[in-house]
């Protein structure tokens, strides 16, 4: 994803070829690299990607995180073609069956909580097709940015899935349950224009433009106040969990220490300085 204009890349070792990572100017990028198959999940998948966030989230250098796809889709969801549920197929007792899968599900899906949870601003950016658990990783973000021709599917049941990687999860809280169970069980796409009037993509460009715009609203993110940013991601999250009172109470803390930082005593002596420049009135 690297563009002119922007700063040198630093390549980093992903220990797979399905999984590509990068840092410049403060975002680190992971790039889901099997464009041949649409960016499907692959087993090395499941252990790279989460590697790579939380090695962003633990650098203080990374201020924002991006993931894409290779070429012209994000992701497929899982790959059917490499046998999916058949290869699973074995005897013994169903309930233990039913749970030792779930837990190896859940632990594949680790990427979606690491993206939602982590405290860095995630950004998904949408070259195409975001697809099943696919769609589940783009809204597990927590902005997206998607090209003109990209598309939400669920795809679940049109293989008789219910869905996985938290698709309903995150679907519900962005739509609202109605909504939500609508998408799902229609199994429409999601196209650009359809997506933005829901709130799902919150910045649509031109297919050419993905990559450079990407990065510019990312390195725009990362250069801060990135403690600040990273309080107010949580102070969001908490409205989802928490009461009123125990969410301010969360917030409170979060904004004295937050007034704590360097960040904020620069930021404050720009302003003063800025009113020094314009006589005190106020910015609009």
């Amino acid at each position: 994803m690297t563009q002119a204009g922007m700063g040198a890349a630093q390549t980093l070792d992903t220990g797979t070829d399905t999984v590509l990572a990068e840092t410049i100017d403060g975002v680190g990028v992971i790039t889901l690299n099997r464009p041949q198959r649409r960016n499907a999940l692959h087993v090395e998948m499941y252990a790279a990607v989460p590697a790579l966030l939380q090695r962003f989230a633990d650098d203080d250098g990374v201020g924002a995180v991006v993931i894409t796809g290779a070429g012209g889709a994000f992701c497929a969801g899982g790959d059917v073609r490499d046998g999916g549920s058949a290869k699973l197929v074995s005897t013994g007792d169903p309930e233990e069956l039913v749970r030792s899968r779930a837990e190896l599900l859940t632990e594949h899906a680790r990427m979606v909580t690491l993206l939602h949870a982590m405290p860095k601003v995630t950004i998904a950016a949408l070259p195409g097709a975001a697809v099943g658990a696919g769609m589940s990783i783009a809204l597990a973000a927590d902005l997206r940015i998607a090209a003109r021709s990209a598309r939400l599917v669920p795809g679940w049941s049109k293989l008789a899935f219910s869905g996985d990687f938290g698709g309903a999860w995150f679907l519900t809280r962005l739509v609202g349950p109605a909504k939500a169970l609508e998408l799902l069980i229609g199994d429409s796409p999601i196209d650009a224009a359809a997506g933005t009037e829901l709130g799902l993509f919150n910045r649509v460009v031109e297919d050419s433009e993905l990559p450079a715009a990407t990065l510019r609203w990312a390195a725009q993110i990362a250069a801060g106040p990135t403690y600040a940013f990273a309080g107010t991601k949580a102070n969001i999250l908490d409205a989802h969990r928490l009461s009123l009172e125990e969410a301010l109470r969360q917030e409170s803390e979060r904004m004295v220490r937050s007034g704590m930082t360097q960040e904020h005593r620069d930021a404050v002596q720009r302003w003063l300085a800025n009113a020094a420049k314009t006589g005190g009135k106020r910015e609009r």
